[in-house]
């Protein structure tokens, strides 16, 4: 079983930083795919980053990619997304979800995630 808790979310005004945290418990999350995901209202659950299990490459929707960057340190059992030039199309709850190491699956899609945190918010105002 893996718990997985975010942290970071909150208000920040467009153009701003913010760095979001997962942390990971139950498990090294070093042999999972972490993936983070993002859900505005009334809007599904969309795809924003992973780190890959086999390699740890990462990859990144187009709408961040340039903006946003995911990393882990394998020591804190914690991965993050730094968010960088937010977008107020960027407001939703975020969440990061962990996916056992598996080949074939698709990373981007929800379903593809064994576990996920609870979700933060982050507000970006125009």
């Amino acid at each position: 079983q893996v718990q997985l808790v975010e942290s970071g979310g909150g208000l920040v005004q467009a153009g701003g930083p913010l760095r979001l945290s997962c942390a990971a418990s139950g498990r090294t999350f070093s042999s999972y795919t972490m993936g983070w995901f993002r859900q505005a209202p009334g809007k599904e659950r969309e795809f924003v980053a992973f780190i890959n299990w086999n390699g740890g490459t990462t990859y990144y929707a187009d709408s961040v990619k340039g903006r946003f960057t995911s990393s882990g340190d394998n020591a804190k059992n914690t991965v993050y997304l730094q968010m960088d030039n937010l977008k107020p199309e960027d407001t939703a709850v975020y969440y990061c979800g962990a996916g056992r190491p598996r080949y074939g699956r698709n990373w981007y899609g929800v379903s593809a995630y064994d576990y996920w945190g609870q979700g933060t918010q982050v507000t970006v105002s125009s």
